[in-house]
């Protein structure tokens, strides 16, 4: 099996798409205090500076930046899957490659990354991510979802609390 190769830029701004295996579900918001204290802990013990976040029924997206010369951030997202996962009851159906591994097989095993290139790439990464609750049909209006720093983006006066727009005041409350 090929070796996948991360980027390893010590003190570098990343994108990330982290997915649960099974994307029918809500298990991240229904479980979302777990998360958020998995998510500290390793935060506490391998610090980094969250950018901006989304956690939505099935995903999350961030963008953190690392510290000077410290690359690792698959130890992060490691500790932080393995945390929440600890924390949830075992599942009834486990593969047999996840109880070799010792997984629940909650998470899918990889996921993505991206190098934030420069303060546009920056800008657009913070946008979809804010924005993604919407995109997703959750919420229309882009306050309305909890799980996301765009409240500290309004709180800190960087985006106004109606950024975004409402999605239902231009196709419909239905969608029409």
């Amino acid at each position: 099996m090929p070796r996948y190769l991360r980027a390893r830029i010590e003190g570098g701004t990343f994108f990330f798409t982290v997915t649960l295996a099974d994307r029918s579900g809500d298990l991240l918001v229904r479980h979302v205090e777990l998360l958020r204290r998995a998510y500290g802990a390793v935060q506490k013990r391998f610090p980094f500076e969250t950018v901006a976040i989304c956690v939505l029924p099935d995903h999350l997206h961030a963008v953190w930046t690392l510290p000077p010369e410290d690359a690792d951030f698959p130890t992060r997202w490691s500790r932080i899957k393995s945390g929440f996962s600890r924390g949830l009851p075992i599942g009834a159906c486990r593969s047999p490659s996840n109880i070799g591994k010792r997984e629940k097989g909650i998470w899918q095993r990889r996921y993505w990354e991206h190098v934030i290139r420069d303060e546009n790439d920056l800008a657009r990464h913070i946008d979809y991510i804010h924005f993604n609750p919407v995109k997703h049909g959750l919420v229309s209006r882009v306050c309305d979802w909890p799980h996301s720093s765009f409240h500290r983006y309004v709180a800190s006066g960087m985006l106004a609390m109606d950024w975004g727009g409402d999605v239902s005041a231009v196709t419909g409350s239905f969608g029409e």
